[in-house]
Formats: C-alpha cells, sequence, structure tokens
C-alpha cells in the first residue's frame, strides 16, 4: 500500500475521534451526570413518593432496622406472625415452591431444590425414583410452582412432562 493512503486514513480516523470528543464533552447531560445532579430534565422524587410508588408496584420496603430485625428473627425461629388463625380454626398451612430449571440440570439438581423446600426428604432418592420412572430425559428448562399439599407423584409430574 501507499503510504498516502495509509497517513489519509489514519487523519481522518484522528479528526473523527477528535469531533466526537468534542460533541460528547460538550453536552449538558454528560456534564450533569458526571456531577452527580439530576439533568434539568428528569424530575426529582422525595423519599415518601419513591417508597409510594414501589409498594404500588408490589415491592416491599423496609428500613435497614426492619430489615436486620427480620433477619435475626428468622435466623432464631421465631419469625413474626402477624395474624395468627384462631386455634380452633383447623387449618393446613400449605408452602409453595418455584422451581428454575436451567438448561443443563439434572433431577438431583432438582431434588436438593425440593429438599431445601421441604417438600421431599432425600434428594437422591428423588433423582434415582426419577431414573427408576425413566423420566430423566423429560425435564425441560422453565418455572414450574409446587406446594406441600401435593402428592409426591404430582409434583413429580409438574415437573417431568
Amino acid at each position: 500500500m501507499k503510504v498516502n493512503l495509509i497517513s489519509s486514513f489514519s487523519a481522518g480516523l484522528l479528526l473523527a475521534t477528535g469531533i466526537c470528543t468534542i460533541a460528547y464533552f460538550s453536552s449538558d447531560s454528560h456534564v450533569s451526570k458526571a456531577a452527580g445532579q439530576p439533568a434539568s430534565n428528569q424530575a426529582s422524587v422525595s423519599k415518601d413518593e419513591m417508597k409510594k410508588q414501589l409498594t404500588d408496584a408490589g415491592y416491599i420496603v423496609q428500613t435497614k432496622d426492619e430489615y436486620n430485625k427480620n433477619l435475626d428473627a428468622a435466623k432464631n425461629g421465631t419469625a413474626q406472625q402477624e395474624a395468627a388463625p384462631p386455634a380452633d380454626a383447623q387449618q393446613q398451612n400449605v408452602s409453595q415452591a418455584v422451581i428454575n430449571v436451567a438448561d443443563g440440570m439434572t433431577s438431583i439438581d432438582v431434588g436438593r431444590m425440593l429438599v431445601s423446600a421441604n417438600l421431599v426428604p432425600d434428594a437422591f432418592q428423588f433423582s434415582k425414583d426419577i431414573e427408576a420412572r425413566g423420566l430423566q430425559n423429560k425435564l425441560r428448562p422453565g418455572t414450574y410452582t409446587v406446594d406441600s399439599g401435593m402428592s409426591y407423584d404430582q409434583i413429580i409430574a409438574a415437573i417431568f412432562h
């Protein structure tokens, strides 16, 4: 290649870089973002408004102290029960678990999730049951919801199609 062609190409790159740099640093949004202040077209929201928006969207908003208190209660096994059912009402508590199966997971992985949700007693035995039934190739990625009210066979049927 000719030297003039290469030097012209590099001069063009240098000129384009200079123009982009000037345009980037001269914009107002970049300066206000770098200063940590909202840009002029952004509205500032108060803490109360932000909490209201988050709770309306379904999020739980806690202070750090509330979070630590709930965490300590959960570790000690003394979780707060806001509305305990009356003693004479014989209700069975049903726990629900969402099992997220990713590509490449095996039945033992699913068994471990079910053990952590207290839905099956042993992950290894669960995996052996799946193999005995010939369902090891029926596991597909997805999200499955199972609960403690389901029988062992219903849990398997819900996850392994």
